[in-house]
């Protein structure tokens, strides 16, 4: 039987190495040398798919890793009325996103780029997320505990503590980070092997069969 290819994730994100272990696939990780902030400043006006994308591909494109390996890459942006959050720099950038979005609805993108035999295969998936509304009390003892600060919007979906989500259309994990049916598409193209072996056939609907790492 033939050998399947090394994986390397492409991320820094302790989420996306979660959800990645969960497809069953022997992966290392490296974090690639990208300037996130000037790219996000050079694509200003981009869409939020186009932003996320680029970072996805930019990420897979330049991250350390042997010719023969499968690498993978992923990056989420958080969009309301046509702007878009990244990773809050400060506290006062991640105390303006969550009362930005506090009681409201907005757009999650999350992007992944798959690099094997020289070629760059992308994917996204875009989530309809509801924001209950949560007080000020809340939000600064969030920030105060550090958690806003290497995620996409200042929030996690899945931090039960402050639990800011009231619901959400579509895949769960890529609101995490890393939509886990289409990443699987993805590497199984590449010659990697899913275990369970692929994803539905059905990549656009809700992620039911994504890992719920809250559960």
């Amino acid at each position: 039987m033939r050998a399947q290819p090394a994986l390397v994730l492409a991320s820094s994100s302790p989420r996306r190495r979660e959800l990645l272990a969960a497809l069953g696939i022997p992966f290392t990780v490296t974090t690639p040398p990208v300037d996130e902030a000037a790219l996000v400043r050079e694509m200003a006006g981009a869409t939020p798919e186009a932003l996320a994308s680029a970072l996805a591909r930019a990420k897979a494109e330049h991250a350390p890793a042997p010719a023969d390996a499968v690498v993978l890459a992923g990056d989420t942006v958080v969009a309301l009325d046509g702007q878009v959050f990244g990773k809050p720099a400060d506290v006062r950038e991640a105390r303006a996103m969550l009362r930005a979005l506090r009681g409201r609805q907005h757009l999650v993108v999350s992007a992944i780029a798959v690099r094997a035999g020289g070629q760059i295969a992308l994917d996204h998936a875009a989530i309809r997320v509801w924001m209950r509304p949560y007080t000020d009390e809340e939000i600064e003892r969030f920030i105060a505990s550090g958690a806003p600060f290497d995620k996409a919007g200042a929030y996690a979906i899945q931090d039960g503590a402050f639990a800011p989500v009231e619901r959400y259309e579509g895949c769960y994990c890529g609101v995490v980070g890393l939509p886990l049916r289409r990443a699987a598409a993805l590497l199984a193209a590449a010659g990697l092997t899913p275990w369970p072996p692929g994803p539905p056939a059905d990549a656009d609907a809700a992620c039911a069969a994504c890992p719920d790492p809250a559960g």
